[in-house]
């Protein structure tokens, strides 16, 4: 039995929820989400500023496992139309850095030429010193970003430069030692 799934989601005020057919929307201060899901898997009971995610009738085993993922899912969507959500990226490397203007990203990261990078629509940045700040009220959007972003400069083990989320752990290697003396 799913844990997570039993859990019944509190709708916060300001957010409002519609559900037709099989497509849930979640309205808020922040944006619209819509999400298909599957009514052969999964049930929608809304009531009393409350979401219930419930197994279908004759489910099987397949439906049974994605009862907790679709309550993450609809969970993600209202904490992220009310709240929003963020992540942190850290550029280190000398002559690294990053700004932003408007929707555009832009990146030196010792290449010989400045990386330009746009910014879906729903997405803002931010650049303090070395830290970029992803945000929207999508989680899967702010994540693929973070993501892509830091694609462009992965951090190498030896000295760490390039970039890493903020909790990010990177595991350093020793470099090459001089030879030996005789």
């Amino acid at each position: 039995m799913s844990r997570i799934g039993k859990t019944p989601i509190i709708l916060p005020s300001g957010v409002t929820v519609t559900l037709s057919g099989n497509t849930l929307t979640v309205k808020g201060p922040k944006g619209e989400l819509k999400r298909d899901f599957n009514n052969k898997e999964v049930a929608l009971i809304i009531e009393d500023k409350q979401i219930l995610v419930t197994k279908a009738e004759g489910c099987s085993r397949s439906a049974a496992a994605m009862w907790g993922l679709y309550r993450s899912l609809f969970s993600n969507m209202v904490i992220g139309v009310s709240e929003g959500f963020s992540k942190k990226l850290e550029v280190s490397g000398v002559g690294y850095r990053a700004s932003v203007s408007g929707s555009k990203l832009t990146l030196m990261l010792g290449f010989s030429h400045p990386i330009e990078y746009q910014l879906p629509a729903g997405i803002t940045a931010t650049v303090e010193g070395n830290s970029i700040t992803v945000s929207g009220f999508d989680k899967e959007l702010v994540g693929e970003t973070a993501a892509k972003i830091r694609r462009f400069r992965k951090p190498e083990p030896y000295k760490g430069k390039g970039i890493k989320y903020a909790n990010e752990v990177i595991r350093r290697k020793a470099g090459k030692t001089a030879a030996a003396k005789k």
